[in-house]
């Protein structure tokens, strides 16, 4: 049986007080991400029943993810965390590019942190990690495979507000913070559709599964919508809405002024 993935948005990071600090490669959390991953650590549910963590290689998801599942090492001290470069965010501004591999490793040295998959030039936003539409499709549907492959039953996803529209391919609200319908630190519930899809968002036709995910109701429910996610033929539509400007063609500058307003961000919300 496919495993449930409990997707979450990494805490709030120094790049999101305000578009000036996307200039900052890497960027660590604020004060007020490190009480974010406190809260959600009191709040989440399912700590008793996650056999697997995995995050984005990006510093700021792997501390959330640390810290956000204590428990979860705690009660399995052999457990390590896995990341995944194919779920790091989707740009290639400073703030979404990664670190070298050996200097995570060297950060990270000791707290049980897996960097078997990242590879170098991992954090090169060219080919696999290009920011385009369709390199994010493919590393999303990538990651996706992955995970249904996995013998776990209950395994938790940290990684990035944009991304996290194509992973899931789910572009409800998909414009409601920063270029995403995720807050910080929130997270969703997901489980594998029964479905086979044999196309893309695009109606571009797929050699192989989709792996097409599905939100849970009570996921659903405990943010606030009722009834099953929008079908299918919906998302693709407000894919197409919520990918604007997104145009393969544009520059890292133009990217930047199409889709982050100026202001700044608390909690997940632009003011």
């Amino acid at each position: 049986m496919a495993p449930t993935i409990h997707c979450v948005r990494h805490a709030q990071g120094v790049h999101n007080l305000c578009t000036a600090n996307h200039v900052i490669p890497d960027p660590l959390l604020t004060d007020l991400g490190h009480e974010q991953c406190v809260k959600l650590c009191e709040s989440f549910p399912y700590h008793d029943k996650i056999d697997l963590v995995t995050a984005s290689p990006l510093r700021r998801t792997i501390y959330t993810a640390l810290e956000s599942f204590k428990p979860v090492f705690e009660a399995h001290p052999d457990m390590h965390l896995i990341t995944l470069p194919d779920v790091q965010e989707t740009s290639d501004v400073a703030c979404d590019t990664g670190s070298e591999p050996q200097a995570l490793r060297d950060e990270f040295a000791g707290k049980n942190v897996d960097f078997e998959l990242v590879h170098e030039d991992w954090n090169n936003k060219a080919g696999r990690y290009a920011p385009t539409n369709a390199a994010l499709k493919g590393r999303a549907r990538a990651a996706r495979q992955w995970l249904k492959a996995r013998p776990e039953k209950d395994i938790v996803v940290v990684t990035h507000g944009g991304f996290l529209h194509y992973f899931t391919e789910d572009w409800e609200d998909s414009s409601q913070y920063q270029g995403t319908g995720w807050s910080n630190t929130e997270f969703r519930s997901y489980t594998f559709s029964d479905e086979a899809h044999g196309d893309d968002l695009d109606g571009n036709k797929l050699d192989g599964e989709n792996a097409s995910l599905v939100e849970t109701i009570e996921s659903r429910q405990r943010r606030g919508k009722e009834g099953p996610s929008p079908g299918r033929e919906e998302q693709k539509t407000l894919y197409k809405l919520g990918t604007q400007g997104w145009d393969e063609q544009l520059s890292t500058v133009e990217k930047e002024t199409a889709k982050v307003p100026e202001g700044e961000e608390v909690n997940g919300v632009r003011v």
